[in-house]
């Protein structure tokens, strides 16, 4: 092998462009991975800036429940003292007032019995929204966590458990080129180990025919 007076001058100036091109790709994951960090932390914002309209309004309608029911037990409070009140009055022709009493307060709780269903259903609704909500912001922290992992510790979970929050796709693709690799190099491990053998036993066989 011949090298000529520019050999040891290439020799020192060309890690550069690699260290460069790896720089490059670095700081180009660095950017990707930084705006992946941002995108998700803007919908855990968002997540809980819903997280907490929700909750303002389950207050709201929970006040409006606890409304209804002082409503209610008004109501039946004045029915219990209209009661009282017709024993004591009612010789003396205070029954027609009563019955008068008795119907309005009759349609305050008609009126009651139609809303209070529409305010229940209401609260159950906003109940399952604030839940799934919850659900979302537990993935999303999960989701996380599963970033800010560091890149062996991710790969060792997507190959060799089931707990990775990855499709299923993903996952076999890695374990699938996971196998590749180790069956590749296992093959390369024999065939080296079979070289060397053969290689040992020429030589002794050799050894053999020259001490003979």
């Amino acid at each position: 092998m011949s090298f000529d007076a520019s050999t040891p001058s290439l020799l020192l100036r060309s890690p550069k462009p690699q260290l460069a091109a790896f720089d490059d790709g670095a700081a180009s994951i660095t950017r990707k991975f930084d705006a992946v960090l941002s995108s998700t932390t803007q919908r855990a914002a968002n997540y809980e800036q819903q997280i907490k309209e929700l909750e303002d309004k389950l207050s709201e309608d929970l006040s409006n429940c606890r409304a209804i029911e002082g409503l209610l037990r008004d109501a039946y409070n004045a029915l219990k003292r209209n009661s009282r009140r017709a024993d004591k009055e009612a010789l003396r022709g205070y029954v027609p007032h009563i019955d008068e009493q008795l119907a309005e307060s009759m349609e305050v709780l008609s009126r009651l019995e139609k809303t209070l269903p529409a305010v229940q259903a209401q609260t159950v609704h906003i109940h399952a929204t604030y839940d799934s909500g919850w659900e979302k912001a537990k993935e999303l922290v999960h989701d996380l966590e599963w970033l800010n992992t560091d890149f062996y510790e991710r790969w060792r979970t997507i190959v060799f458990t089931t707990a990775s929050p990855v499709s299923e796709r993903w996952k076999l693709l890695v374990r699938v080129l996971f196998l590749v690799c180790f069956s590749l190099t296992a093959w390369v491990v024999w065939i080296t180990l079979r070289g060397a053998y053969r290689a040992h036993r020429q030589r002794l066989v050799w050894g053999e025919r020259l001490m003979s």
